[in-house]
């Protein structure tokens, strides 16, 4: 009965919203199970930084209103940070499962992360498909208010924050893939 529920949920904001305002967040909340509980909808989107952070292998800085046009799950992090870590491998089988043209999920390392260490935890996990971007100087992650980690943030194709989860999830959850789904079919 429960699938039915979420299946019929997901039907009715796939083929009625093009947006995650338009579509109706309380269904999207019901989603929510676990973890995922924690994952709150902002009830008036909010903007996000629009300071630089510097891309991985010194490639240039970046922005996050390059990643317009697609939902991005925006993850702050530290190489220092247990919870952060153990998420990674979940983020990349996100990223794995629903990246392309509608969904992203772009990592930030905040704050003082050596760029060698970031690169060997990636290559030991055997993650390849995450970004290794950093926030060196918490620019981004000051301006988002960004107060512990691990945070992560859900922007909208605008590139606005609609949604913010504080500490550590389950990524890999049934009830985390739900949501991602939801907004990317209204995409």
């Amino acid at each position: 009965m429960r699938i039915v529920r979420q299946l019929s949920l997901y039907m009715a904001l796939a083929l009625g919203a093009n947006a995650a305002f338009g579509a109706d967040l309380s269904a999207v909340e019901a989603l929510r199970e676990g973890d995922m509980k924690k994952l709150v909808f902002h009830t008036e989107a909010k903007p996000a930084s629009d300071a630089t952070f510097e891309l991985a292998d010194e490639a240039g800085q970046g922005h996050l209103s390059d990643y317009e046009g697609k939902y991005v799950l925006l993850n702050f992090w530290a190489t220092w940070c247990p919870p952060c870590r153990k998420e990674m491998p979940m983020l990349s089988a996100l990223q794995e499962e629903f990246g392309g043209d509608s969904f992203e999920v772009v990592t930030l390392a905040t704050g003082r992360n050596n760029p060698a260490g970031i690169k060997k935890f990636f290559d030991e996990i055997g993650v390849t498909n995450l970004p290794r971007h950093q926030d060196p100087k918490s620019a981004v992650a000051r301006d988002m208010t960004v107060l512990g980690l691990p945070i992560t943030v859900i922007l909208d194709p605008q590139g606005n924050e609609i949604a913010r989860l504080r500490g550590e999830a389950d990524w890999n959850s049934d009830s985390a893939r739900a949501v991602i789904r939801v907004l990317v079919a209204g995409s």
